[in-house]
C-alpha cells in the first residue's frame, strides 16, 4: 500500500518537491548552503600531541635533569635521559593519533551517492551535492544521504540502531509527527547514515551536513572532553612530590656547600647528582611495559586496547554504563514465547508461510530480510520446518503487504486445490478478522496473554489463517512473543561486577517497558521491582553524554560501552570508552579506548580483573623505584652534609635507576594477578597510589639502604682509596636493590609463600644484573667508563653482607604487620 502527500516546500513559489528541484535552483542552494558533508573539524596535530606528552611534571623534571647534565659536560647522562623521554613520547603520540580518527570514521558512514529527482527526472549524484528541498528516492539496501521528511512510503522501514539504539527496523509512513517526540519515534522522517531495510519511498530533504542528526552527533563528539585517567593523575602527583623534594634538597645542599666555601661548579655537579638520584628515570618505561603486558593479557581475553592507559583505568572502574542492544543482549531477535503451547508446530508453520525473509544455509549464503521474520524462520527450522519446503508444497498465489497503517500482512497460497490465506500482525488488527472456530484459541484469552507478554518487553505477533483469499473469517492460530534476549554471559558478568563493587547502568534508546524487562532478566532491577538509577530508557545521544559527564563529575570512574553512533560521544567522554568489535560501527570503535573482539559484556569484567592486577603491579614498581631513589638521595645528601666526598657519581646513579632498578621493576610489572582481586570493591577514585602506608614503606626501606651503604662507605674511606670506597658504595647499593625487589613483591606474604619460581622473569633479571655488576668491576674498559675499581673477595663479602640487611629486615617486618592488619595473608594484596 502506497501513501503520499505533497511537500510543504522549503521556499514558497518554487518547484513542487514531488517533481524535484530544478537544476538551477539546486545549484543556487548548493552555493548558498554548502555541500552535504560533515564539517572538517580540525583535530589535534602530531606536534600538538607531542607537546602534550612533554608537558607532564615528570617529563619536565627529567628534562631539567638532562639539560643540567649536558651543560656540565655529563653527556652520557644527558643522552640516556633524553632517549628515554623520546621513546615514551613517541609511544604516546602513536596511541593518541589513532584515537583522533573518530570523526573521519563518522564521515565514512554517510552515503557516497544518492538518487534524487531533478526537473522531474531521477538522477544519481554525489551525496555531497544533495541540497535542502531535494527529493530522495529510497530503496532497500541504500544508505540515506540526508535527513528528510517522507512524501511517499511503500512498506518502507529503516535500520536506525546505530543512531537511536532501536533494535528492530522502524516502519515509516507519511503521518506527520511533531519535532518534540523522541528521535526514535519520528516515523515520518528518514535520517542520514541510516539504511533502508525494506520497501521504497520518496522524501524531501530537510537538513544536510552538520544540520543532520548525524552531524549533531559529530559536533557532540568533537566537543566532548575525554576524562583524564586515574593513572595519569596519580603519576603526576608523585612527580610533583619528587620535584618539590628534589628542589628542596638541592637548595639545602647548595646553601650548605656555598657556606662551606665550595666552588659554584662543585655545587652544580652535586645538584646534577641529586637530580639524577631523585628522579626514577626508568619509571616511564616500566609503566609503559607493564601496560603493554596487560594489553597482551587482555587481548587473550578478546579485549583489544587502543590507549595504553586505559588498561589500568579499567581496573579502577566504579560504574559501567552500557548500551542494551548487542551488548547486554544478543543483538538478534529470537522467539521467546509461543502460545498456546500445544499448537507450536502449527503456529510456526503458519508463521513461516507468511514470511518473505530467507535464512542462510550456513555455508556462505547469508540471512536476508526482516529480523522479525528471520527469528520466526529460525524457530521453525528448529522443528524441521523450512520455508522453501512450504513454498514448494503451498505455492504463493497472492500477497497483501504490511504497512504502518494496517500493521499486518497476509500471503495467499494454494493448498489442497484451493486457496488459503495466512496472516500475521498486531493482535489489535488481526483479532477483528477472526471468527470463533473449533480448536482455535479464544480471542479474549489471547488479549490477556498479549498484555502479559508485552509487560515483559516482548513484541507480540498474532498468527491466523483461513480459507479463501480475503482477510475475513480467519481462525486465530496463536501468539508469538519475540525479543532480543539477554546474553547468558552478561547475567553472570553483572553479578560478578556487583560482587566487585561495580555498578552497572543501562543506557538505551529502546522503549521503557522493553528496557525494564531486560534489566529484570539481567538482575539490574532491585528486590522491590524498581530499577532506580540502573536503567535509562528512550534517551538521546545528548542525554547519554550528560549522564556520563555527571557521573565523572561526581567522582566516579566510568566505563562506557556501546556499538552505535549514538553511543560515540558518551564513549569518548568516559574514563574508559569500550566499543563492540563485531556489531560496533567504525566511528564507535575509533572513539573508544578499548574494543571487545567478541562483543561480550562478560569480557569487560575480565578486563577489569586484568586492569586491577595491572594497577597492583604498577604500584609495586612505583614503590620499589621511589624507595630506591629516596635511598640514593639519602646517601648523597647525608654524605654532603657530613662533609664526605661524593660516594656515588652521576653515572653510577643513572645506571642504578635505569638498569639496576629498571629491569627488576619491569619484572614486577608482570606479576600474576591475585585470585581474590574481584572479591574487593574498587579503589576510591581519590585514593593516591602510594598513600601514607606506601610512603612509610619508602621511608623505612630508604633508611635501611642509606644506613647500609654509608656504613660500608665510611668504613672504606679510612682504609682504602676514594675510587675503591666509591666502588664499594656502588656495589652495596646495587646488590641491595636487586635483593630488595623480592620484599616488594607482596606487602604481607614472605618470599617462600609466594614461591621463588612464580615469577621466573624476576629471577632471571636479578641473576643477569648480578653478573653484569661483576663484569663492571672486573673488566678494565668497563671500570674506566664507570669510574670503578676492582674489589677483592673480602670486599665483595662485606658488600653482600651489608646488602642483605635491608631485605632481611623488610621480610621479617611482614610477620609483625600480619598481627596488626585485619586482612589475612592469603587475601588480595596490592603490594
Amino acid at each position: 500500500m502506497t501513501t503520499s502527500r505533497h511537500s510543504s516546500g522549503a521556499h514558497p513559489g518554487e518547484v513542487e518537491a514531488p517533481h524535484g528541484l530544478g537544476a538551477d535552483e539546486a545549484r543556487r542552494r548548493l552555493e548558498a548552503e554548502g555541500p552535504n558533508a560533515l564539517r572538517e573539524i580540525r583535530g589535534r596535530t602530531a606536534a600538538g600531541m607531542l607537546l602534550d606528552q612533554l608537558r607532564s611534571p615528570f617529563v619536565l623534571l627529567l628534562g631539567g635533569a638532562a639539560g643540567l647534565a649536558f651543560a656540565l659536560g655529563e653527556r652520557i647522562d644527558a643522552i640516556a635521559i633524553a632517549t628515554i623521554l623520546g621513546l615514551n613520547a613517541v609511544v604516546g603520540v602513536v596511541q593518541e593519533w589513532r584515537a583522533e580518527r573518530s570523526l573521519d570514521a563518522l564521515r565514512s558512514m554517510t552515503a557516497p551517492r544518492a538518487r534524487v529527482l531533478r526537473d522531474g527526472h531521477a538522477v544519481q549524484l554525489n551525496a555531497a551535492e544533495v541540497v535542502r528541498g531535494d527529493v530522495l528516492l529510497l530503496e532497500a539496501g541504500e544508505v540515506v544521504a540526508a535527513d528528510a521528511r517522507l512524501l511517499e512510503a511503500h512498506r518502507l522501514s529503516t535500520v536506525e540502531a546505530a543512531l537511536t539504539g532501536e533494535a528492530l527496523p522502524v516502519p515509516k509512513g507519511i503521518e506527520p509527527v511533531g519535532d518534540d517526540v523522541p528521535l526514535a519515534d519520528r516515523s515520518d522522517r528518514v535520517f542520514a547514515g541510516t539504511s533502508v531495510a525494506a520497501g521504497t519511498g520518496r522524501a524531501e530533504v530537510i537538513a544536510i551536513g552538520m544540520q543532520t542528526q548525524l552531524g549533531h552527533i559529530a559536533d557532540l563528539l568533537d566537543r566532548s572532553e575525554r576524562a583524564s585517567t586515574p593513572l595519569d593523575e596519580q603519576l603526576a602527583r608523585i612527580s610533583r612530590s619528587l620535584l618539590v623534594m628534589c628542589l628542596g634538597i638541592v637548595a639545602v645542599v647548595a646553601a650548605t656547600g656555598l657556606a662551606r666555601g665550595s666552588s659554584g661548579l662543585d655545587v652544580l655537579l652535586l645538584a646534577v647528582a641529586l637530580a639524577v638520584a631523585a628522579v626514577p628515570e626508568g619509571l616511564p618505561a616500566v609503566v609503559t611495559v607493564a601496560l603493554a603486558v596487560g594489553v597482551r593479557r587482555m587481548a587473550a581475553r578478546n579485549v583489544l586496547v587502543r590507549r595504553l592507559a586505559a588498561v589500568e583505568t579499567l581496573g579502577c572502574a566504579t560504574v559501567i554504563c552500557t548500551d542494551k542492544t548487542g551488548t547486554l543482549t544478543t543483538g538478534q531477535m529470537r522467539v521467546r514465547e509461543l502460545w498456546p503451547g500445544g499448537r507450536v508446530r502449527a503456529l510456526l508453520e503458519v508463521a513461516a508461510a507468511v514470511s518473505d525473509a530467507e535464512l542462510g544455509d550456513g555455508e556462505g549464503t547469508e540471512d536476508s530480510g526482516d529480523p522479525t521474520e528471520l527469528a520466526l524462520l529460525r524457530a521453525a527450522r528448529e522443528l524441521g520446518i523450512e520455508r522453501s519446503d512450504l513454498e514448494a508444497r503451498w505455492p504463493r498465489a497472492g500477497e497483501l503487504p504490511f504497512d504502518s497503517e494496517r500493521m499486518r500482512m497476509s500471503v495467499v497460497r494454494r493448498v489442497d486445490g484451493g486457496l488459503r490465506i495466512f496472516t500475521k500482525g498486531a493482535l489489535s488488527t488481526v483479532s477483528p478478522l477472526c471468527a470463533p472456530a473449533a480448536g482455535a484459541p479464544d480471542v479474549a484469552e489471547a488479549r490477556a496473554v498479549e498484555e502479559a507478554l508485552a509487560t515483559r518487553g516482548l513484541r507480540v505477533l498474532a498468527i491466523a489463517s483461513g480459507d479463501g483469499d480475503a482477510e475475513q473469517s480467519l481462525a486465530l492460530v496463536g501468539l508469538v512473543g519475540l525479543a532480543d534476549p539477554p546474553r547468558a554471559s552478561a547475567v553472570e558478568a553483572i553479578t560478578a561486577a556487583r560482587r566487585a563493587g561495580i555498578r552497572t547502568v543501562m543506557l538505551t534508546g529502546d522503549h521503557e517497558t522493553t528496557a525494564i524487562a531486560i534489566a529484570d532478566e539481567l538482575g539490574l532491577v532491585g528486590p522491590d521491582g524498581q530499577p532506580s538509577s540502573a536503567v535509562y530508557a528512550r534517551i538521546t545521544p545528548e542525554e547519554k553524554l550528560r549522564i556520563v559527564e555527571s557521573l565523572v563529575n561526581d567522582g566516579e570512574i566510568v566505563a562506557m560501552t556501546g556499538d552505535g553512533v549514538n553511543d560515540a560521544p558518551a564513549i569518548h567522554a568516559a574514563h574508559v570508552g569500550i566499543a563492540m568489535g563485531i556489531a560496533g560501527t567504525e566511528v564507535t570503535r575509533e572513539a573508544a579506548s578499548i574494543v571487545l573482539a567478541d562483543d561480550r559484556f562478560a569480557s569487560i569484567v575480565e578486563g577489569i580483573r586484568e586492569g586491577r592486577a595491572i594497577h597492583d603491579n604498577i604500584r609495586k614498581t612505583v614503590l620499589y623505584l621511589v624507595a630506591g631513589n629516596t635511598a640514593e638521595l639519602g646517601v648523597v645528601l647525608v654524605a654532603s652534609l657530613a662533609g664526605l666526598p661524593a660516594p656515588l657519581l652521576p653515572i653510577h646513579l643513572l645506571w642504578i635507576n635505569l638498569v639496576t632498578d629498571g629491569l627488576p621493576a619491569l619484572a614486577l610489572g608482570v606479576e600474576p594477578p591475585d585470585q581474590d582481586t574481584m572479591a574487593l570493591p574498587p579503589r576510591p577514585p581519590g585514593q593516591p597510589m602510594l598513600g601514607w602506608d606506601g610512603w612509610a614503606l619508602v621511608a623505612a626501606s630508604a633508611l635501611l639502604e642509606t644506613s647500609a651503604v654509608l656504613g660500608v662507605y665510611h668504613y672504606a674511606l679510612g682504609r682504602l682509596d676514594l675510587a675503591t670506597a666509591q666502588t664499594l658504595a656502588f656495589t652495596t647499593l646495587v646488590t641491595s636493590e636487586l635483593l630488595r625487589v623480592f620484599a616488594f613483591r607482596s606487602r604481607l606474604r614472605l618470599l617462600p609463600e609466594l614461591g621463588v619460581r612464580s615469577n621466573p622473569l624476576l629471577i632471571g633479571v636479578v641473576l643477569l644484573s648480578g653478573l653484569t655488576l661483576a663484569g663492571m668491576t672486573e673488566l678494565e674498559q668497563a671500570r674506566r667508563v664507570f669510574h670503578l675499581a676492582s674489589l677483592s673477595p673480602g670486599l665483595w663479602t662485606l658488600s653482600l653482607s651489608a646488602a642483605l640487611i635491608p631485605v632481611s629486615v623488610l621480610e621479617l617486618s611482614k610477620l609483625v604487620l600480619r598481627g596488626s592488619t585485619p586482612r589475612a595473608p592469603g587475601l588480595h594484596d596490592p603490594g
